[in-house]
């Protein structure tokens, strides 16, 4: 995976690219399918029950909305900065600025996210070893893969993204086995629920509070955005975003569909894949080992990517005037790495790392809950630029609007359940200190940068 970061004050047209459509739409789901839909799912199905398929087919509607509006900005004006130039054009500078260090913040919960999922799982082999243990590994691990540079590591992504969507793969496979007696287990499923009451065994508020986690599991989808400049013709980027997502939704809604009918509400928990769950029935010795390790490999590699990320942004980020110039500084004796924003993305590392030492219960939901909602942060800026920016007609408008409403309900949902409000409460925490650096840099930087122009 390449990393084609938002700028929010550059304007560099994006050149032809390489990409052909269905390409975009393959790496789109290789991007997207992560540790948020492997593990955050248990959250959401627990929170709510047999319902999640429902929380994941609204989300979809809601992430569709979120790209096309995108990938039409794009096929008009296609920019590096993506999302962030667009909010700049819309509304100015602090907006461009707000974008960037949210998205900078939001993929270091991100990795916070995938550090603790990564950690969670491995405890299913070692479960008296501290979860904190286990997030030191991964975080050292991955900072040394980012050290030692990047040749091969698209390869890498490319492989990863093909035993994520193997091991989904694999789970639909074995189901289908199982269900139609093929193999034997002698296994009662509770099956679909027959009433509304079953469907949604904790009520509309179980059901609203669970949206933030399928939101979650589409997360990633701003970065295809980015990707789509890559596009040899920049009007196909709708139609790869369109593909991309109903691939996600088919993959997502049979693989959980599948899940919740094999198990019942009560077995599933947070700190164990929905699927190893549902299989657990089975016996089958090698299925959570199996299964395990590769979403352990998926995230890993989620994890160091969003690490060689929000280095690279950093610095983005400063040589546009948007952070220190401190962070641009690269160090030709470490493969020109630009080690200060390396150092600052570690800092972000080491604090969960702190953060699941002294939070060992819930840390996986609050991480996860921010995240979320930093993400969807950035998806609305997305909607209400594109609503200046485009000539939507009326559908379109209604559209947009409808889009706003799903990111709404999704991050006012998690006031709704008290083991994951704290979450909520983390992002708008990020959310002040940008907006109070936002209004810094308006009275003291760029009000001098207006004067020097006039």
């Amino acid at each position: 995976m390449d990393f084609f970061l938002p700028s929010g004050n550059s304007s560099k047209k994006s050149e032809s690219g390489d990409l052909k459509w269905w390409q975009l739409s393959l790496i789109g789901v290789g991007c997207t399918i992560g540790t948020g839909f492997f593990l955050g799912s248990a959250i959401g199905i627990k929170i709510t029950g047999p319902a999640i398929v429902f929380s994941f087919i609204i989300a979809a509607i809601g992430t569709y909305i979120v790209y096309n509006l995108l990938a039409k900005m794009t096929a008009e004006d296609p920019q590096e900065g993506s999302f962030c130039y667009y909010a700049n054009k819309a509304f100015g500078k602090w907006a461009g600025f707000s974008c960037g260090w949210n998205y900078w913040c939001s993929n270091i919960l991100i990795m916070g996210s995938q550090l603790t999922a990564l950690s969670i799982l491995t405890r299913f082999w070692l479960p008296h070893v501290p979860l904190w243990i286990f997030a030191a590994g991964y975080a050292i691990l991955s900072i040394i893969v980012v050290l030692t540079g990047s040749n091969g590591f698209d390869k890498a992504e490319n492989l990863f993204a093909v035993i994520k969507t193997a091991a989904i793969i694999m789970f639909i496979i074995l189901a289908f086995a199982a269900l139609t007696g093929i193999m034997d287990g002698n296994v009662k499923h509770p099956g679909f629920p027959g009433s509304a009451g079953a469907w949604f065994p904790e009520g509309f508020k179980g059901f609203w509070s669970s949206l933030i986690y399928a939101f979650y599991a589409y997360g990633g989808i701003e970065v295809i955005g980015l990707m789509a400049t890559r596009l040899k013709k920049k009007e196909d980027a709708p139609k790869a975003g369109i593909i991309m997502l109903i691939v996600l939704v088919i993959i997502y809604v049979i693989s959980l569909g599948l899940t919740v009918y094999m198990a019942s509400h009560g077995e599933f928990n947070e700190k164990e894949s929905p699927f190893v769950t549902a299989m657990e029935h089975y016996n089958l010795d090698f299925f959570p080992h199996v299964f395990n390790a590769a979403i352990i490999i998926a995230g890993f590699s989620t994890m160091t990517a969003s690490l060689f990320g929000v280095t690279s942004l950093l610095v983005t980020l400063s040589n546009d005037g948007d952070a220190p110039n401190f962070f641009s500084k690269k160090i030709k004796k470490w493969k020109d790495l630009p080690l200060p924003s390396l150092a600052l993305a570690t800092a972000g590392l080491i604090a969960s790392i702190v953060t699941a030492l002294l939070l060992p219960g819930k840390i996986y939901e609050y991480i996860t809950t921010a995240a979320g909602i930093m993400i969807l942060f950035n998806w609305s800026f997305i909607i209400i630029s594109a609503m200046r920016i485009l000539e939507n007609k009326i559908f379109g408008k209604l559209l947009a609007i409808l889009g706003l409403i799903l990111i709404l309900a999704a991050v006012s949902g998690t006031l709704m359940e008290k083991e994951i409000r704290f979450g909520f409460f983390v992002s708008l925490l990020f959310v002040a200190l940008i907006a109070f650096a936002a209004l810094i840099m308006q009275k003291v930087v760029w009000k001098k940068e207006r004067k020097r122009t006039f």
